[in-house]
């Protein structure tokens, strides 16, 4: 594997955001190449992908299946809730933070009821709170959680929420969108998850456009019929493979992107998913205490900080404008968030990709030139 600093020269900008990524140049010469979707090199090519993705989940075959779908994130992990849950059923969400308040708005509006646990913004869910939820209300039939939870940096341990979940004789919904490829996740082990939701851009290393989920195909079976969209049926999805094959795509397929995520799972394969959570492990660490060391102060305490996303709160000093910081930054050839989403005003720093541990102690010296340039004194945090 070579992740030199000189190979991340060759990438041109480094985006240090929880996705799109920074991506490997062989992932996107995979681009360049046309394909056609129903050619038959094509459907082989499709249903090797599934089975990688299935082994990367921990699926189990004939238990599990593997279903793509067109575009981000956000899509696939509404398409689990409408295929999933009937019209008016009720999901627990812990409120684990923005991706959580998303996942609220996308059931609320896809007609079913979401019941917020609520939580504070740096806490990790507690399991032993949603047993209690759940044994309050018997109405609830799902938990829907957020295992990277990228507006504050928290990982959420969704085998432990799982196992409560398991023991009320309910069932869950995991969005990892920004976990999968480095957070452990083994289907086998949970047979209460009803779908683990994902897309290609993060952890996987790959490009935007094409998620997954990874489902229990009695489940599927059971829901067929609840989701009241074509497009965002993924029982649907189901059928169409068992009717045309495991290499074919329901709609037009973004063909040239699955080939370079194929390309991106070779890397992952190369490398082996224990030792990129290492990798990304080494980035945050590296970020979180350069942040504490130029006199910032990170949005987590250390003992809650993961390995996808560093949170910092902005500094106090009042000529501070995220805008011109991070302006000042891509200048340098580094690119983070412009926005945040936590309660009081913060910047955001991601730790995945194509990136090594000497290109984020890089970025941090190159936070420190900025932070001066910018004339920031006062770095402690903006008091609200």
């Amino acid at each position: 594997m070579d992740f030199s600093v000189r190979a991340c020269e060759r990438r041109g900008m480094l985006l240090l955001i929880p996705g799109p990524v920074t991506t490997r140049p062989e992932v996107r010469q995979a681009l360049t190449r046309d394909l056609a979707p129903w050619d038959n090199e094509f459907r082989h090519f499709l249903t090797r992908v599934r089975e990688r993705i299935l082994r990367l989940a921990g699926g189990v075959e004939g238990v599990h299946a593997t279903l793509p779908l067109q575009g981000c994130g956000h899509f696939i992990t509404e398409a689990a809730v409408r295929t999933f849950l009937p019209p008016g059923g009720r999901i627990l969400i812990p409120a684990t933070g923005a991706y959580a308040d998303h996942m609220i708005r996308l059931v609320r509006e896809a007609g079913r009821v979401p019941i917020s646990l609520p939580m504070g913004p740096t806490d990790t869910t507690d399991p032993q709170a949603v047993a209690a939820a759940l044994a309050a209300d018997p109405t609830l039939t799902h938990v829907g959680i957020v295992y990277s939870e990228t507006g504050s940096g928290v990982i959420h341990d969704v085998q432990a929420v799982g196992a409560v979940v398991r023991a009320a004789g309910r069932r869950m919904i995991i969005d990892a969108v920004s976990a999968f490829g480095a957070l452990p996740l083994d289907m086998s082990e949970q047979p209460e998850v009803d779908a683990a939701v994902f897309s290609t851009n993060k952890c996987l290393e790959a490009l935007a456009g094409v998620a997954f989920a990874v489902a229990r195909i009695d489940r599927l079976l059971a829901c067929a019929g609840n989701a009241g969209s074509w497009s965002f049926d993924l029982s649907n999805v189901y059928d169409h493979a068992m009717r045309n094959g495991w290499g074919s795509f329901r709609f037009t397929p973004p063909a040239q992107l699955l080939a370079a995520l194929d390309v991106a799972l070779d890397y992952l394969d190369a490398e082996g998913q224990s030792a990129r959570l290492a990798r990304y492990t080494a980035s945050a660490r590296i970020l979180y205490e350069g942040m504490r060391d130029l006199g910032l102060t990170p949005w987590l305490p250390a003992s809650r900080q993961g390995p996808v996303i560093v949170v910092t709160h902005a500094p106090a000093d009042p000529a501070w404008d995220l805008q011109a910081f991070v302006d000042a930054l891509k200048l340098r050839g580094i690119l983070i968030s412009n926005f945040y989403n936590t309660p009081s005003p913060t910047f955001r720093v991601g730790c995945i990709g194509a990136i090594t541990p000497g290109d984020m102690a890089g970025a941090v010296q190159a936070m420190d030139h900025v932070l001066r340039e910018l004339g920031i004194k006062d770095r402690g945090a903006i008091q609200t």
